[in-house]
């Protein structure tokens, strides 16, 4: 996708004890060598945004997105698959497909556990590669107290008709599985996230999503609580004439836009209270896309072992709002990822990895900041 990632007897007895402790821990380790983060609560106010478009030979028959081909788009780069990847970081799952159960259920764990409620999925049109990745994600979010909420990418011709289209068809294939994120607040109504929701004008988005236009949702089955992106700094009357419920930031470069730059979130918070919208700040660990885009290292964002992303969640938590976005757990074309990655080194290039921190430490820090986001709601 272009965007323009938390020990006690006698002597005997206590050697004994000992003995047994460190060959449980040892069996406890070969049965589940992936670190595990201790329980948290998937809370619904934390959002991440996924990607289900990987592709491998073993699961898929032939490689997707690793290599930054784009099921046949031609990209600025492109890469052989395998360890030579399109992007700077290397996943500790290797290149896995988002058809891999396996997998999905080692990505719906690891986001419950990070206190993450809510997986936002990239969804770019029905019988897409994503949309058919989006039934697993569903049965195997159920399975672990985790939500799923849709990402409305700008697929060719998006516009009222066909977004309706859209979501006609998301509610009625998918509004009725249990992990469907339908917030209370908003009497149960579905939520779409609309990427780049600037490329259709606020015309037409009023044709959906007012009640008086002439294609609406609204007060029908297919209502929902629609999220769009905002970029710039004067697009409050977009939102107001686009009849849109809320918007969010997306961006995990902080400045790169009006809207992600973390300096504003005050201001957009405020506005947000005054016209009664939702505010979704979205928060990153870095970001870097030279592998895919060598020209846009202005664009980079340091991780700063950890320091990046923890002011990014500080100054989200300052400004108050209902939800907060990570970007992203798993867009590793851009670097946002918060899912685990490693030391990786192919030919002459050494891919970057989390150091000091250890592979799952933005998953800690998820949980922690999660937890400390909690404590601001009560």
């Amino acid at each position: 996708m272009s965007r323009g990632e938390n020990p006690r007897g006698t002597a005997l007895g206590v050697v004994a004890l000992g003995v047994a402790v460190c060959v449980l821990a040892l069996l406890g380790c070969a049965a589940d060598p992936e670190p595990r983060l201790a329980a948290a609560p998937p809370w619904d106010f934390v959002h991440t945004f996924y990607y289900g478009w990987y592709a491998n030979e073993t699961e898929d028959g032939f490689t997707a997105h690793w290599n930054h081909d784009v099921l046949g788009v031609d990209y600025e780069a492109g890469y052989p698959g395998g360890d030579d990847i399109g992007a700077n970081y290397y996943p500790a799952l290797g290149t896995y497909s988002s058809n891999d159960p396996a997998v999905v259920e080692t990505h719906v764990r690891q986001c419950a556990d990070a206190g993450i409620g809510v997986i936002v999925v990239s969804w770019w049109g029905r019988n897409t590669f994503e949309d058919r990745a989006v039934p697993l994600l569903l049965d195997t979010a159920a399975r672990h107290g985790v939500r799923v909420a849709f990402h409305l990418e700008p697929f060719a011709g998006r516009d009222a008709a066909t977004s309706r289209e859209a979501i006609e068809y998301l509610l009625d294939e998918y509004g009725s599985h249990p992990a469907t994120y339908r917030p209370e607040e908003f009497r149960g109504r579905p939520m779409i996230y609309v990427y780049d929701s600037y490329l259709t004008g606020a015309d037409e988005w009023h044709r959906l999503l007012h009640p008086a236009g002439d294609l609406t949702i609204r007060n029908t089955p297919y209502d929902v609580v629609a999220i769009g992106l905002w970029v710039n700094e004067d697009e409050g009357d977009f939102f107001l004439d686009g009849s849109f419920d809320g918007f969010y930031t997306y961006f995990g470069s902080d400045g790169f836009t009006y809207g992600s730059a973390a300096r504003n979130w005050p201001v957009l918070a405020e506005w947000a209270r005054r016209n009664n919208k939702l505010f979704i700040p979205c928060v990153g660990p870095g970001y870097v896309d030279t592998r895919i885009r060598p020209w846009n290292a202005s664009t980079t964002r340091s991780r700063e072992g950890g320091a990046y992303y923890d002011r990014m969640f500080e100054a989200a938590i300052a400004s108050r709002p209902s939800v907060i976005g990570v970007t992203s757990f798993n867009e590793w074309h851009e670097g946002t990822q918060i899912e685990p990655a490693v030391p990786k080194t192919v030919g002459e290039y050494v891919y970057e990895d989390y150091s000091p921190l250890a592979p799952e430490q933005y998953l800690e820090r998820t949980r922690f900041w999660a937890g400390e986001f909690a404590t601001t709601r009560r």
